[in-house]
């Protein structure tokens, strides 16, 4: 089946947004893919900056005192939520729309929200534009001399990699990995804003935002297995076959290491702390 016959399945009866900004109206999947098609590949110049910032910057960081920090990383977190939930906001009720309409497989398999409605097609660029300022969250682990985990800088790296390069395929299945980690998010930076400003927050508020975290890794590697199985009974569903084997993989190796995670830090006794690993 065709893009062209594909996008048949929506052609009117888009969501209804109740308000609708210049810059979503004016929003041109068409160019922004093009110019994401000739530039995927500077996420490999970010990653590289990133990794001599991190790993240098422990080395620097040995023989000299902590900073704290405080104010300007509740700055930081107030920033990354206020996007996260505007983001959530934006994109969700098209995912609901999609799904009480057209049913499951259709907002796995068809690219209505980046190629059809704006408004979604805008956050979902933004979304992946935003991979980059994220990996600033780890300067501030680095400077505050805080334990860095492989999840926290591994998460970053490919979640970057993978977003960039999935972009110029316009995936199917990015609907669902981008409202759930908008959603994730959300919540994920709002509690670090809490954190930063010492506000004693239960601790099962952690427990129940790094259990969220493994449902999103779950719930990515199945629709990446239900987009491949679909490709392979030679029906419609916009992922290479390649691209739903790199997502598979990578969110089967978030699960894994999310899982460890939650069992070293609630399971086994003296538990850790929550690190930004999403």
């Amino acid at each position: 089946m065709s893009v062209v016959a594909s996008n048949f399945w929506v052609t009117a009866n888009l969501p209804n947004y109740s308000y609708i900004f210049n810059f979503e109206r004016n929003f041109d999947q068409r160019e922004q893919r093009n110019w994401m098609i000739k530039n995927w590949y500077q996420a490999f110049y970010f990653v590289g900056v990133y990794m001599v910032l991190v790993f240098g910057g422990q080395v620097y960081m040995q023989s000299r005192p902590r900073y704290d920090l405080r104010r300007i990383l509740a700055a930081w977190n107030v920033f990354l939520a206020v996007f996260s939930i505007i983001g959530a906001m934006r994109t969700l009720p098209e995912m609901i729309h999609v799904l009480r309409k057209y049913g499951f497989q259709y907002s796995v398999c068809n690219p209505s929200f980046i190629e059809q409605v704006k408004v979604s097609g805008f956050w979902t660029w933004m979304f992946t534009l935003s991979k980059v300022p994220e990996l600033c969250d780890t300067i501030f682990i680095v400077l505050r001399k805080q334990n860095l985990m492989f999840l926290h800088w591994y998460h970053h790296i490919t979640v970057l990699l993978f977003s960039w390069y999935s972009y110029t395929e316009h995936i199917a299945p990015a609907r669902w990995y981008v409202v759930m980690n908008y959603i994730v998010h959300s919540v994920m930076y709002s509690y670090f804003v809490l954190r930063a400003l010492r506000f004693n927050v239960p601790r099962y508020v952690a427990m129940v935002i790094t259990t969220s975290q493994i449902l999103q890794m779950i719930l990515g590697a199945y629709v990446s297995y239900l987009g491949y199985q679909v490709k392979q009974e030679g029906e419609f569903c916009q992922i290479s076959e390649d691209t739903a084997k790199i997502a598979i993989l990578m969110y089967l190796s978030y699960f894994v290491l999310f899982a460890r995670l939650f069992y070293n830090a609630y399971i086994q006794p003296k538990g850790g702390k929550l690190q930004k690993t999403n």
